[in-house]
């Protein structure tokens, strides 16, 4: 069964991945593009441009260069606080950040973080985490005071996992998010209409959910005029026509009907300056070197799963051939390599990944959080170059090849993040990808691309590649490739 997605009457939004892009410039990008629209676009602005030193970012964000958003309307706070040990360590930078948003929401990012570290941070400042993936992992936040989001997106789907967290002593604190959601499922399944769904089908009771999707999420932002139907907050209204398939009949923003059955009743859209956020895909290839040398002994390997964002470590024997360690399809074993491309340096690092499903070919996007350097994955360094260049023409995107042959493009040429057409052309595109990326490639996992763009985000444990090296999370130093 198909829902279309209901436009929502608030989103908080975190201009974090265009900022690593193109910094202050893709804040106001966001912000004039987001203007006047029949839905509250509020932002909390990113917190860790770069999420920390152990990848190249295409700027730097200090606390200076977002105090003079603080006074827009539509900005709330500081967004996903990433940089646990500056939070947790009193880190000059972190301490400077977190203090000038202090009474502010500011937002969290604690993946894995328990006991007295969880209790330190949770003093620094944040108020809400979305990375627990256990029931007890969310209840031991929510009992340090945190808000928690429940999380189900494409890459990470936990929700199912965090329900017997949920009950009606906890639920206040409970929120639903969905961090990164591809179009496809945007289309096919919703989006926190969707979780309301898997909620109550999972046995939680529809009320309960509900404020979670509605309050909770209103509470947990300081948002004290809406998230309830009651005098004094804004007649932004959802209208379902039960509450087990939530099927969206129609939204009213301020007490006017805006969608109705799936479809707007509204038109056009508000206009941004894009100079800034155009043309950031600056690399130079003929510098690539793709061949690793054997070193003698184990290497270290990413191993991805899909459905998770973290990673573990395993340390496997290298399949060597010409004095190279090269990729392994029987093992399911892929070469990885991260390139720098915001024309900062050039740097590049190459590694091996397990897990992404490849038999053949390559898949390479500018999609890596957070950075958003270009990352690649393949079983031969013809299929990787191949995929490479073709999203360098695209000024941004994902893409497959087979040897020469470029098999598909999805193009993002805004910061290399987002596409300027329609979410329909933008899902007819990516299913084209998908579908060639199974049939040619031979890919099991059911989105590939979405798994390699979190590869190199190296704070989200265990082990990730950014452009610097192989990045161990758990230490936060870098590694050498080589055991």
């Amino acid at each position: 069964m198909s829902f279309p997605p209901p436009p929502p009457t608030t989103v908080v939004s975190d201009p974090h991945e265009i900022a690593n892009v193109a910094g202050a410039a893709g804040i106001r990008y966001l912000l004039e593009a987001s203007e006047g629209l029949p839905l509250d676009v509020l932002v909390n602005l990113p917190s860790c441009v770069p999420a920390s030193h152990l990848s190249s970012s295409g700027a730097r964000l200090a606390a200076a260069d977002l105090l003079p958003y603080l006074e827009h309307p539509r900005v709330l706070g500081l967004a996903e606080f990433m940089n646990v040990p500056g939070a947790v360590n009193g880190e000059a930078d972190a301490v400077e950040k977190l203090l000038a948003f202090r009474g502010r929401p500011i937002d969290g990012h604690a993946p894995g973080v328990r006991g007295r570290t969880l209790a330190a941070y949770a003093a620094a400042g944040p108020w809400a985490d979305h990375e627990s993936v256990a029931p007890d992992e969310a209840l031991e936040k929510l009992a340090v005071g945190l808000f928690v989001f429940l999380r189900e997106g494409t890459a990470a789907r936990n929700l199912e996992d965090l329900l017997p967290a949920v009950n009606p002593a906890t639920a206040p604190r409970l929120a639903f998010c969905s961090d990164d959601r591809h179009p496809a499922e945007l289309l096919g399944e919703g989006h926190v209409d969707h979780m309301l769904r898997r909620a109550v089908a999972g046995g939680v009771d529809p009320l309960l959910a509900l404020r979670m999707a509605t309050l909770s999420a209103a509470e947990a932002f300081g948002l004290r005029d809406r998230g309830a139907v009651a005098p004094g907050r804004w007649a932004d209204l959802v209208a379902f026509d039960d509450l087990e398939g939530f099927a969206v009949h129609a939204v009213w923003f301020r007490g006017r009907k805006v969608a109705e059955r799936g479809r707007a009743l509204f038109s056009g859209g508000p206009q941004a300056d894009e100079s800034a956020v155009r043309g950031t895909v600056a690399v130079d290839l003929a510098r690539l070197d793709l061949a690793v040398p054997a070193r003698g002994g184990r290497m270290r390997v990413i191993v991805a799963r899909e459905g998770q964002l973290i990673t573990e470590e395993a340390r496997l024997e290298p399949r060597v051939e010409g004095g190279r360690a090269v990729a392994d399809p029987g093992r399911d074993l892929a070469k990885l390599a991260v390139l720098e491309r915001h024309g900062n340096g050039g740097r590049y690092a190459v590694g091996f990944v397990q897990g992404l499903g490849l038999e053949r070919g390559a898949i390479a996007g500018s999609v890596g959080h957070d950075s958003h350097n270009l990352t690649v994955a393949g079983m031969d360094d013809a299929s990787m170059r191949t995929a490479l260049e073709a999203v360098a023409r695209a000024e941004g995107g994902y893409a497959a090849a087979l040897g020469d042959e470029v098999l598909a493009v999805v193009p993002l040429p805004i910061a290399g993040l987002i596409s300027d057409e329609p979410i329909e052309v933008v899902h007819a595109q990516m299913e084209a990808l998908l579908g060639r990326t199974h049939e040619r490639l031979g890919a099991r996992s059911r989105d590939p691309f979405m798994q390699l763009a979190f590869l190199p985000l190296e704070v989200i444990p265990h082990l990730k590649l950014t452009d610097r090296g192989l990045v161990d999370v758990d230490r936060f130093e870098l590694v050498d490739l080589w055991v």
